[in-house]
């Protein structure tokens, strides 16, 4: 899904956040997203991490 977003589709997504928040919002909104980003890949690690390892038993 946002592999076909580019570069002028970034830039409109911000200038669309930059006007719903304001500029002093961005540095709390972007803290945000990156520890829900790094919530999310960890959770998924986990996950794929724990199939590997019930497939593994199952072959034993």
């Amino acid at each position: 899904m946002l592999q076909n977003i580019g570069f002028p589709g970034l830039m409109m997504i911000l200038v669309v956040v930059l006007i719903i928040f304001g500029p002093s919002k961005l540095p709390e909104l972007g803290r945000a997203v990156g520890r829900t980003l790094h919530e999310f890949k960890t959770s998924a690690k986990e996950l794929v991490s724990d199939a590997k390892e019930e497939v593994t038993d199952k072959q034993s």
